[in-house]
């Protein structure tokens, strides 16, 4: 049996490596995901108070730092029973849409832009944000560059800090912001929603008008029929900060709804000897190992998940583009009828982009935005709370339970990504069970075409996985400018 390794795999966030055996076809036997990393921060946070977990959770990841920011700060209101004032919550919307902009730029330009852009078989070294600049132009350049400065500089005016934010607190948040911040954060969004109709020709253009990567999203082997979950607002509308998860089966009709309270009733985790991941599934269903189908309890929390448990957008033009997506890709543009194509959740990402950008607007506009009542001081005697939000990367869980001093005694984090390891495990295989066949040459593009498979859920392993020492072993060559090795490091 011959082993095929990709290690490690690129353009993520954390590590990961790949094995694909091979039988003596030359086919695909069988093929693994590895994380070699050990999860412990629910660790980290037994005994700390509870109103530290909003900032200490943000070190979790650099990445997306606003998405456990607001998890453990709704978890930290509910763990003492507090409601926030209207003005404290549109405030932490306001800061939250704005990172799902940024956040999102950076996935479909730097991370899974350059695949399309370039192109799977491009030379690694132009398969990224550098090639994909030279591809579509300085100016296109200069256009993310300018969308994420001004996305940190709001995040810095709401949440105190660029990165790991501190405002949010139980009952709200420690600071509002005045006319001058605010007129400035709206003449942010006017270039925000600019981009987003930007984002969309640039896909337009080098995707949707290349029939080779249609072929490839529609007929390639990257396709999978599992449930789907998300959160929903009261109008059954994409939300990303608050609401009811969602989940509706291959079909796309309604399985369940929960609050956040309830998760527990309705989802499990699986683990498996072979990675440091934990695999959850739909409780009411079961777990059926790696497959698909109604009968396996495996669903997804992406993007294309979000759009296929909502009926619609909350907004204007990504409302415009959630049907032009639907249209395309099923014939229904009402969509009802669920996308199954992994490779579109690019196109689902950007479509939530620009619901961001203009959620972004619609708060800023708002009169309460400045008002200087946005927080509630709590009363209640701590004990369990549970806060849900929709990270870019899936449905995430924080539930907390402390003493009567408000000390975490026990903690549960579900992270958007590991609701999708199952499913990226999935995805990677049957991706390469399409691409390897007996007498294939496996070449360095296909491999890339099989990491494409993980990528689509711009994972975060760094957020879903840790390393218990602390670091990871690195290795660190210095070349002149011939080429030569003049120095090597080794960190074990």
């Amino acid at each position: 049996m011959k082993q095929i390794k990709i290690d490690p795999v690129t353009r993520l966030e954390g590590h990961g490596k790949i094995d694909i055996f091979l039988n003596d076809d030359g086919e695909v036997a069988n093929c693994y995901f590895q994380v070699p990393e050990l999860r412990g921060f629910e660790k980290f946070a037994v005994g700390r108070p509870i109103e530290e977990m909003a900032r200490i959770t943000t070190r979790i990841c650099g990445v997306c730092p606003e998405a456990h920011h607001m998890a453990a700060a709704k978890a930290s209101d509910d763990v003492y029973k507090v409601q926030i004032p209207s003005a404290g919550k549109k405030l932490r919307e306001l800061l939250y849409n704005t990172f799902y902009t940024a956040d999102h730029t950076v996935h479909f330009y730097a991370l899974g832009g350059p695949d399309f852009v370039c192109g799977p078989d491009a030379p690694p070294a132009e398969r990224n944000i550098l090639g994909l600049i030279n591809k579509v132009g300085l100016e296109a350049g200069a256009k993310v560059i300018g969308l994420r400065a001004k996305c940190q500089e709001i995040i810095q005016i709401l949440g105190g800090k660029k990165i790991h934010q501190v405002t949010s607190i139980p009952g709200g948040v420690s600071k509002g912001i005045n006319e001058e911040e605010r007129k400035k954060i709206e003449e942010y969004a006017h270039y925000m929603i600019d981009f987003g109709q930007f984002t969309f020709k640039v896909f337009e253009d080098i995707v949707l008008k290349n029939n080779a990567y249609v072929d490839l999203i529609v007929n390639g082997p990257y396709i999978h029929k599992t449930y789907y979950m998300g959160l929903v607002d009261e109008n059954n509308k994409v939300n990303f900060y608050d609401g009811m998860v969602k989940v509706v089966d291959p079909d796309g009709k309604e399985f369940c709804k929960y609050k956040p309270a309830d998760y527990l009733e309705h989802i499990s985790e699986h683990t498996e000897k072979w990675s440091y991941l934990k695999y959850p599934f739909l409780k009411k269903v079961g777990w059926k190992g790696f497959v698909d189908g109604k009968e396996s309890g495996v669903y997804r929390a992406t993007p294309l998940s979000r759009l296929n448990v909502s009926d619609g957008m909350p907004t204007p033009l990504a409302q415009a583009e959630y049907e032009k997506y639907f249209e395309t890709l099923t014939g229904d543009k009402s969509g009802k009828t669920p996308v199954h194509n992994t490779l579109a959740t690019h196109w689902a990402r950007i479509i939530e982009l620009q619901y961001a950008a203009e959620k972004v607007m619609e708060l800023v506009k708002d009169p309460e935005i400045t008002s200087p009542d946005y927080r509630t001081i709590p009363t209640e005697i701590p004990h369990e709370g549970i806060g849900i939000v929709e990270a870019p990367r899936g449905t995430l869980t924080h539930h907390y339970i402390t003493d009567e001093r408000g000390i975490v005694t026990k903690a549960n984090l579900i992270v958007g990504t590991t609701n999708n390891h199952a499913a990226i495990s999935m995805s990677i295989k049957k991706a390469a069970e399409g691409l390897i066949k007996k007498g294939t040459e496996v070449t360095e593009p296909i491999l890339n075409m099989i990491e494409m498979a993980f990528r689509a859920y711009d994972p975060c392993f760094g957020c879903a996985t840790h390393t218990l020492p602390g670091e990871m072993p690195m290795i660190l060559t210095i070349r002149d400018s011939n080429g030569e090795v003049i120095n090597s490091v080794k960190r074990n």
